[in-house]
């Protein structure tokens, strides 16, 4: 799936929307909207989506300097979001977008769970958005990648499947490169084996929460992007995760 995705962009998009030559901070949120999410799950996810839009572009340290960009894994297989915009499988687009400028889609939950797909996806899109940004001269802060799940990952027919085992020594080889920092969220009622896998896609950065504390998660996504642009060493990023994974009670539903 993720090959589909040209490696560059075109030139058009290097720049896309930025008033200044700011330090770009790429973040991916990398969401699970099988049918596990329908209802009061899908919801809380749009209307905290839609709360810290608002947020990003009121923060001014973020607001030009962030770069979001949303992939899908559920009912339309996996997707890339260009903000409210389902782009095509080979759509030569950006799916990053200025968080000034940042307007979330309004996301549906069906179908499978194509988690590795989706995975494998964010890392291909940062990459290529990092190319975009050297080739443009302009700096790039360390990306960021939220994936967030409640459940297992599927085949496309819906069966369990092994095949995220792939991914463990290439997230390995990309951390200890540092090429983006990995968080792996379980939410809802997602399984002692649904954990096992997120602990092994993120070692330092999973956590398994009760309910579906999206509005908190992306709260946290937003420090550690703040924290990112002040340059601060892994011991401030440990800790403000701690701090989001030690709040879980007030958020059980």
């Amino acid at each position: 799936m993720h090959s589909e995705y040209p490696p560059t962009l075109p030139a058009e998009y290097a720049d896309i929307e930025f008033e200044n030559n700011a330090q770009r901070l790429p973040l991916v949120l990398c969401l699970d909207t099988s049918s596990s999410m329908a209802g009061q799950p899908i919801q809380t996810l749009n209307n905290a989506l839609m709360e810290w839009t608002r947020e990003l572009h009121d923060d001014v340290s973020l607001s030009y300097s962030v770069e979001v960009a949303v992939v899908t894994f559920g009912g339309q297989g996996v997707a890339a979001w260009r903000g409210p915009q389902l782009l095509a499988p080979r759509a030569a687009v950006s799916p990053f977008v200025p968080a000034h400028t940042f307007q979330p889609p309004q996301l549906t939950a069906a179908g499978v769970t194509l988690m590795t797909e989706a995975l494998e996806l964010s890392m291909h899109i940062v990459a290529a958005r990092k190319a975009e940004l050297r080739a443009s001269g302009l700096q790039y802060y360390r990306p960021q990648i939220c994936l967030v799940t409640d459940g297992l990952p599927t085949d496309g027919t819906g069966h369990l499947t092994d095949s995220w085992h792939r991914l463990i020594p290439v997230l390995a080889d990309e951390q200890r490169a540092r090429r983006f920092r990995l968080y792996a969220i379980g939410v809802g009622g997602i399984t002692d084996r649904g954990e096992q896998v997120l602990q092994a896609f993120a070692p330092k950065f999973n956590a398994r929460l009760q309910g579906f504390p999206f509005r908190e998660l992306l709260q946290m996504m937003s420090a550690s992007a703040n924290a990112e642009q002040k340059g601060a060493g892994d011991e401030v990023f440990e800790k403000i995760f701690s701090q989001f994974k030690t709040q879980r009670p007030a958020w059980e539903s």
